[in-house]
């Protein structure tokens, strides 16, 4: 079920089986501004992708046939779709596992529909690019070979090829390019690229930094661009040109 077109608003796509809690979210966002458009498997899911312009998935873990995890895999392989997980688990160990499949964002049930839209609207804040982290008139910054365009919001290898990135990873990688040799800690690095909008869930950076040296390091085990400072965070070890 789909609303009518609407080029002004998100349309936000809702994968849930629980017709309860899929009608419940469609009312409230609908009376926020949003489109919707609803799936109860990854069938239907396939059916709107194909049919719709989708802004950002809300995708619930637990499904019939395909479940939550692998739709996101399958997502993530080819797009940088934001994607938002729901779940009734709440075990940290389901957060990260989503997180490192490639969700943007993790709500547990039971949840208040006003953190949804909040979580939605951050994450498509972010991806539009009205939450920076500082003012920064250079569009490109170059690191190690690498080149990360501002602007259109894509990392280019140092063979020029364009690597397929979400909006965090592009938003933590950012956010450490600006700040080349400092040692900044998770909750730094919670503010400068979240604002606190997900919760103080610390283990999300070092997820998104995870997927990020996969991307960039020539070895993840021992990176070269991103190191890990015991007790510290993280520090971004290259010098950044910019242009």
């Amino acid at each position: 079920m789909t609303t009518p077109a609407n080029t002004t608003t998100p349309h936000i796509l809702v994968v849930e089986d629980d017709r309860e809690i899929s009608a419940l979210i469609a009312r409230y966002l609908r009376g926020n501004e949003c489109r919707v458009s609803l799936a109860v498997d990854g069938r239907e899911m396939d059916r709107v992708l194909a049919e719709s312009r989708i802004d950002l998935v809300v995708l619930d873990l637990m499904l019939p046939g395909e479940d939550g995890l692998s739709l996101c895999r399958r997502l993530r392989a080819s797009s940088a779709m934001p994607i938002l997980m729901l779940t009734a688990k709440s075990e940290e160990i389901d957060r990260i596992v989503g997180l490192e499949t490639g969700a943007d964002d993790y709500l547990a049930k039971p949840f208040n529909p006003r953190e949804l839209l909040a979580r939605i609207r951050a994450i498509l804040r972010r991806g539009n690019g009205a939450e920076r982290a500082e003012v920064d008139e250079a569009r490109r910054l170059h690191f190690h070979g690498w080149t990360l365009d501002t602007g259109l919001r894509q990392v280019l290898s140092p063979e020029g090829a364009r690597i397929a990135i979400t909006g965090a990873e592009f938003d933590l990688l950012h956010a450490l390019c600006l700040r080349p040799g400092r040692v900044l800690s998770r909750d730094q690095l919670l503010d400068l690229t979240q604002g606190r909008s997900a919760g103080p869930f610390e283990r999300s950076i070092d997820v998104l930094v995870s997927r990020i040296r996969q991307k960039l390091e020539q070895d993840p085990r021992n990176p070269e661009i991103i190191r890990t400072i015991r007790s510290g965070g993280y520090l971004f070890a290259p010098e950044v040109a910019r242009s």
